[in-house]
């Protein structure tokens, strides 16, 4: 299971991709399974900066309630202070490029284990109103809402394989954020991939 903000920075950050101690594990699935965290985190996403101010006006709560989460996002470096736009009280914050990839559930802590399925659950519950969007809104191949289903015999290897080739595609098309182009539209992908369940031979799959 991966998550990030859906970002390309126009130079990576590495501590993007630093390696996470379980106990920082989770206390990122914590700050992220937070709702208003995510939604912060979206806003910045979208439109690159803002204030607690801000925020407090976009998303309907009191400025010392997003800029106490704001600090909290800061912590776990998904955020950064804007220095040339802050001054005194008044601090802008903007978005960091983040991708994280989830252990095996089998080797996390109890605590762990909790933190990070209460995120899946909230992700579930996004990613089904995607869904539907995405039908919803479906004009044909030549529209913004685009529905692929697939499927596939492969090796666990192949499969492996697959996946790094569609970050490298993700990454290929992406616009980095200080070259948007006129026209472009931030839009959300996500990508899935699972065995079917298949009779089993000796305690191996029996193929076709």
């Amino acid at each position: 299971m991966t998550d990030g903000t859906p970002r390309t920075p126009a130079a990576p950050d590495p501590a993007a991709h630093t390696e996470l101690t379980g106990p920082e594990r989770t206390a990122l699935y914590k700050v992220l399974g937070n709702p208003l965290r995510r939604r912060i985190l979206d806003y910045l996403g979208r439109h690159g900066e803002a204030n607690s101010t801000v925020l407090a006006r976009e998303l309907g709560e009191s400025s010392g309630t997003t800029s106490y989460h704001l600090r909290r996002l800061a912590e776990l470096r998904l955020i950064e202070e804007i220095p040339e736009k802050s001054g005194g009280r008044e601090r802008w914050w903007r978005g960091l490029p983040f991708s994280h990839t989830a252990p095996d559930p089998a080797t996390m802590s109890d605590e762990e284990y909790a933190a990070a399925e209460h995120l899946a659950l909230l992700r579930i519950e996004v990613d089904t109103r995607l869904f539907r969007r995405a039908h919803e809104e479906y004009r044909g191949p030549q529209g913004w809402s685009q529905v692929q289903r697939a499927g596939a015999w492969m090796t666990k290897d192949d499969l492996h394989a697959f996946v790094h080739a569609y970050q490298e595609l993700l990454d290929r098309y992406s616009r980095p954020d200080d070259a948007v182009p006129d026209g472009a539209r931030r839009v959300s992908l996500r990508f899935y991939a699972a065995p079917d369940t298949v009779p089993e031979r000796e305690g191996e799959p029996a193929g076709p």
